[in-house]
């Protein structure tokens, strides 16, 4: 079932009525099943026990979300017909809210299906990417997340991997220290590091320091599978905002 901004806003809009322990009923608009997010206190996702208490009240610091593609930009889509685009949001909106429960200000790029482009734009894609970079030079955050999907032609190929520019010091920290929660959380039989990359669009236009997080494969059928549950997205957004946090408390200059 192809979702419409009206799913993602309730998600969106009951995250922030309910706060940090909210049941977030999926289904009800998304046919899927339900999604239980119990992010506060020392109280993990699905269970999990972990302390946070290290890395509260970090107001001073600032994070860009970016949700990849949107509009009429769908990214990947999945063997299981999921589009990468609603996923990256729903990870995204997740995301930006376990960090605003830690007092972290976060600015998302798009909080809707739509792209950042104008209907009449010659080139929707460039000046789609064009207005990002403008967002997080404009809003001088101490680093930048990206959220996408991968693909790949052989399904067996699975794995969450994160991505940083060539040569930044601290885009690399910050893509390790995410990528090592997301093996460590998610999936230890994943041998992925973090990867240098000196060509894609937003690691290169990027003052600040940024990773371009690629949560699973969407060829993957069991990955597809699991990127698409919303259990597994909210698993995806603890592990990548307990890294943020990490990596803001060792090299956040705030």
């Amino acid at each position: 079932m192809k979702r419409t901004v009206w799913d993602h806003k309730w998600i969106r809009d009951g995250i922030r009525f309910l706060g940090t322990a909210a049941i977030l009923a999926a289904s009800f608009f998304a046919g899927r099943q339900a999604a239980v997010l119990v992010s506060g206190g020392d109280m993990g996702i699905a269970g999990e026990q972990e302390n946070r208490d290290p890395y509260e009240k970090m107001q001073k610091f600032c994070v860009v979300v970016d949700a990849g593609h949107g509009g009429k930009d769908p990214g990947k889509v999945g063997i299981n017909g999921a589009l990468e685009e609603e996923i990256n949001l729903d990870i995204a909106i997740r995301l930006s809210a376990l960090l605003r429960q830690a007092d972290v200000k976060t600015v998302m790029t798009r909080e809707d299906e739509n792209g950042l482009y104008d209907e009449s734009a010659s080139n929707k894609k460039v000046q789609d990417m064009k207005r990002r970079i403008a967002l997080m030079e404009e809003t001088d955050p101490d680093l930048v997340v990206s959220i996408h999907q991968n693909s790949y032609e052989q399904e067996n190929v699975r794995g969450a991997q994160t991505f940083f520019y060539t040569g930044s010091v601290q885009g690399q920290r910050l893509a390790e220290t995410i990528q090592t929660r997301l093996v460590t959380g998610l999936d230890p039989a994943n041998h992925r590091t973090a990867k240098a990359n000196n060509s894609y669009y937003l690691l290169k236009k990027t003052s600040k320091p940024i990773a371009i997080v690629e949560c699973g494969f969407l060829s993957n059928p069991e990955e597809a599978e699991l990127l698409a549950d919303p259990l597994y997205q909210e698993r995806v957004a603890w592990q990548i905002h307990m890294g943020i946090l990490q990596y803001l408390h060792c090299n956040g200059s705030g």
